[in-house]
């Protein structure tokens, strides 16, 4: 029900939708105001065959280039109640005799997905860790490997290679029991495989410092000043010859922040939110304090405040 102008009754009249014809009727003298209207509103009807299923969606996942069919190929699934003799069926017989020569793709793809989740990575990265996978498997050479390193791997050159890098132990957290170790070798094994094919070097991308930056600073609670100075603090260290690797540099940094700000930090949570080792960012701490005045902004520590820093 609702009001519309009626031209015969020349007013607002109340109108009513006649959902099976799709009319708008005046409900006073019976004019069809407008016909074959379309309803462009949701359709929340399952389409589904089993009626404890209450899912609207009719309509498959979107296309995937990688796969050999699209990923569009028909699956023929059990019913709900029925026993283990729908394999023995014609049905089932049919289903195992067509069985999808993709299905360890589609596996390994989903198995990207749920970690790239996990992560909280965007599309783009999920998509280049895809094609990585799938270059490495047309080659038939990675049998006998360990599949779970070989996809995390797959994810931290994909991450690498689209400019958000992430850390090994991040990845390791997420790689279903794979190992830092297994994850090395089979990046390298990958970087190699994806050398041989091309006939030329894999481009990793470089890590810088400030990748990590403001992640490890949300993972701290920092504060929008405190991670505006700890940006451009890193972004000075490179001026400077400290062959430390650009996470430790990172967490040192952060560490001389918190010790210069009112919230200070322990060393054992930026630890925790960085994934470095407590003596790691000593040293690396070691390494940046003759620079400190350099590389800390004016703005944000004065000369009286760097002097209140701990020796290392």
């Amino acid at each position: 029900m609702g009001d519309a102008f009626c031209s015969d009754c020349k007013r607002q009249t109340e109108v009513v939708f006649d959902h099976s014809a799709g009319d708008t009727v005046c409900s006073e003298c019976g004019l069809v105001l407008e016909s074959h209207s379309i309803d462009e509103t949701s359709e929340w009807r399952t389409f589904a065959n089993e009626s404890g299923d209450n899912d609207p969606v009719r309509v498959g996942g979107p296309t995937n280039p990688l796969l050999a069919d699209g990923g569009l190929s028909t699956v023929i699934a059990k019913p709900n109640g029925a026993s283990g003799e729908f394999l023995s069926s014609s049905l089932g017989r049919w289903q195992n005799r067509g069985s999808n020569p993709d299905r360890g793709l589609i596996l390994a793809f989903k198995t990207i997905a749920t970690m790239s989740d996990r992560l909280g990575l965007v599309a783009t990265i999920k998509d280049r860790a895809n094609e990585i996978y799938k270059k490495v498997e047309d080659q038939k050479s990675s049998r006998g490997r360990n599949q779970d390193a070989l996809l995390a791997a797959c994810l931290y050159i994909a991450c690498r290679q689209e400019d958000k890098p992430r850390t090994v132990k991040e990845i390791c957290s997420v790689a279903n029991g794979a190992t830092k170790k297994e994850i090395g070798r089979a990046k390298e094994y990958i970087v190699k495989q994806l050398g041989l094919e091309t006939g030329q070097s894999v481009e990793m991308g470089t890590i810088h410092a400030g990748d990590f930056m403001r992640r490890f600073c949300s993972n701290l609670g920092m504060n929008n000043q405190a991670v505006k100075a700890a940006q451009e603090a890193v972004q000075k260290s490179e001026e400077f010859d400290i062959r430390r690797s650009p996470i430790s540099i990172a967490a040192a940094v952060i560490y001389i922040i918190t010790q210069l700000s009112d919230d200070k930090k322990p060393l054992r949570d930026i630890s925790l939110a960085t994934g470095v080792a407590e003596g790691t960012i000593r040293n690396s701490y070691k390494d940046l304090y003759p620079h400190v005045s350099k590389i800390m902004p004016n703005w944000y520590a004065k000369e009286e405040d760097l002097k209140n820093l701990s020796s290392p």
